[in-house]
């Protein structure tokens, strides 16, 4: 696995990249977990919220939870990719050993896969 391992440069640059990453979701969660809690004291008088507005609150809950457990998952992954930093795997695809793309590692540097063996995998999950 050492073949094409990335230097100290390429591996400085990507945990700067993820820390970075990291640190930008961590603040959006929590803008997220505030805002739920806005909406839940937005009317303390006592008067009655018409049912749209209710519903269209409920609706922001569930979509602002269904995008924090999103980002809780990409943070998982995250962390790993550091874990790998620090293991010296960094850059090398779970499934098959090879080099993850330099392209691919730049759009998605918390990748745990290549782009083919990923693409196999897509193509064997159930949609």
């Amino acid at each position: 696995m050492t073949k094409n391992k990335l230097d100290k440069k390429k591996l400085e640059y990507y945990k700067k990249l993820l820390l970075k990453l990291k640190d930008d979701m961590v603040h959006d969660i929590k803008n997220m977990s505030t805002s739920n809690g806005e909406s839940d004291t937005r009317d303390v008088s006592g008067h009655v919220l018409h049912m749209a507005d209710v519903a269209t609150d409920m609706y922001d809950k569930e979509f602002n939870l269904g995008l924090a457990s999103k980002e809780r998952e990409v943070l998982q992954r995250i962390d790993a990719a550091l874990k790998r930093i620090e293991d010296g795997t960094y850059g090398f695809c779970l499934g098959t050993g090879k080099p993850i793309g330099q392209a691919r590692l730049k759009a998605i540097p918390y990748a745990e896969h290549c782009l083919k063996y990923q693409e196999e995998l897509d193509n064997q999950s159930p949609r």
